[in-house]
């Protein structure tokens, strides 16, 4: 009887701790990317969002994206998934596979200058890729850059870690109080 509460506290934390692990799920989910371009010329930062569900069944699987935003650094201009060239069907996310084997997301994005709209400049993404080009001097040598991308995390992992750090807390405060008044 003596390890009863220390017992329940034990499971309670590891019932709760494997119920904030990322398991795969059933259902649809919207998943959430930050991603980096960085080039010789301009960097800039967005984000993008896409429901999992809705990858096709092909050799390459790829979703088309729900929201999308980007900004320049030191440009107000903010794009957006309706300002790809092919809009409604692209922008898309597709899964790409390094030389390790180890599998992640990439963007397929393609858009125009929006800072000055009389340019005949492009921008392109995809995977790892940052393209700045022009659409009318096909002899203008292309500017290449670099992509990052970091998934965002969905906020109820980390509550639940947090909760069951908190119970389990709780009861070893319980427990403890409970010995020393048994001493």
């Amino acid at each position: 009887m003596k390890f009863f509460p220390q017992l329940v506290l034990a499971a309670a934390t590891l019932t709760l701790g494997f119920a904030t692990l990322d398991a795969k799920s059933a259902s649809a989910a919207i998943i959430n990317y930050a991603f980096t371009v960085d080039s010789p010329v301009t960097k800039g930062n967005g984000f993008f969002s896409f429901d999992d569900s809705t990858f096709s069944n092909e050799n390459n699987p790829e979703a088309t994206i729900k929201s999308l935003s980007f900004k320049f650094d030191g440009n107000s201009s903010v794009y957006t998934e309706q300002d790809d060239t092919k809009y409604p069907n692209f922008p898309v996310v597709f899964q790409t596979t390094s030389l390790t084997g180890k599998t992640s997301l990439a963007l397929n994005y393609l858009f125009n200058d929006k800072a000055n709209p009389s340019s005949s400049i492009s921008y392109e993404i995809i995977g790892d890729d940052f393209t700045i080009f022009s659409r009318t001097s096909p002899d203008d040598e292309p500017i290449s850059g670099i992509v990052s991308y970091t998934q965002v995390p969905e906020p109820t992992p980390l509550v639940g870690a947090l909760f069951a750090c908190s119970l389990g807390w709780m009861m070893k405060r319980k427990v403890t109080s409970i010995k020393k008044v048994k001493i």
